[in-house]
């Protein structure tokens, strides 16, 4: 090879070197600046295809879609002064790529501590102006929406907008929760022993008034029984008594046979009595005499 097909071609190499690198892409997900010797002489370049000057600018990206930052849980006081621990994230986007850039230089991670510096900031000062129930249940949607407005208008200056800050998960911390979970559960052991002893007395009460109301009625049944019994004694002594008066001889007569009945139904039972007593008087004569 000639020399001078080898400058040639060493021309042609360095051109299309030089070439490569005058030209840059911007994606439609992704925010630019062109700095020029570390100078940015073009800030927010658009999506497309761009030229520029090889080796004495640069092309910087930037992802330019929305971000999630997922704090680490951290401790805050409430007004009352107890503790929680709050597990929350933010997302964000870039708004403005200059001052990102002079605040971030396009670093992600100096942006989420710089971010997560202002949420703890934002989470301290919103937690510490209300109570427990304020911020576990009470006014946990205002405290975001102040938490959001307030971070969103900090982090303008940085070039920063946050869209949403939300709360993941609100809990004491483990000492707490362990001397907080202990009282409750004394509470409902003296809650379960109140309801045991009311229990057992209205048992009590009530097997009481079921024993008392068992002898009186006992009582009114046996009063009635008697009263009965004692209605139709006198009412069986009255029968006796006219059937008597009516035919003494043939009333006489019938009680005998009856006893008669009624000793002699049982063939081993042995009697030893005076033939000639009253008893068988009516089975000596018919006539009984």
């Amino acid at each position: 090879m000639s020399m001078r097909a080898l400058v040639v071609l060493v021309v042609l190499l360095v051109a299309v070197v030089l070439g490569s690198q005058a030209v840059y892409k911007v994606h439609e997900t992704e925010r630019a600046i062109l700095l020029e010797f570390g100078e940015m002489v073009k800030a927010d370049v658009q999506p497309g295809l761009h030229f520029k000057l090889p080796i004495a600018q640069e092309a910087k990206r930037f992802d330019g879609r929305v971000l999630s930052l997922d704090s680490a849980p951290e401790t805050y006081y409430t007004l009352e002064k107890k503790p929680l621990e709050v597990d929350s994230f933010v997302k964000w986007r870039v708004s403005d790529v200059a001052r990102f850039y002079e605040s971030a230089s396009f670093d992600l991670v100096r942006a989420n501590r710089l971010l997560q510096e202002r949420v703890n900031e934002g989470l301290r000062n919103q937690i510490s102006r209300r109570d427990m129930h304020e911020v576990v249940s009470g006014e946990r949607d205002q405290l975001m929406g102040e938490l959001r407005d307030d971070l969103d208008k900090v982090m303008r200056g940085y070039g920063v907008e946050v869209i949403d800050v939300r709360v993941k998960r609100i809990d004491l911390p483990a000492r707490v929760s362990d001397s907080v979970y202990d009282r409750m559960n004394s509470e409902r052991e003296i809650e379960a022993r109140q309801f045991r002893a009311e229990g057992q007395e209205q048992a009590l009460a009530i097997r009481a008034k079921a024993d008392r109301d068992a002898v009186v009625i006992e009582a009114e049944a046996y009063r009635e029984s008697e009263q009965i019994r004692g209605d139709g004694d006198a009412k069986s002594a009255a029968i006796y008594a006219s059937a008597y008066n009516r035919d003494p001889e043939f009333y006489e007569f019938y009680r005998s046979i009856n006893a008669y009945t009624t000793v002699f139904s049982n063939k081993g039972d042995l009697l030893v009595l005076d033939p000639t007593s009253e008893f068988f008087k009516y089975l000596e004569n018919g006539d009984g005499s």
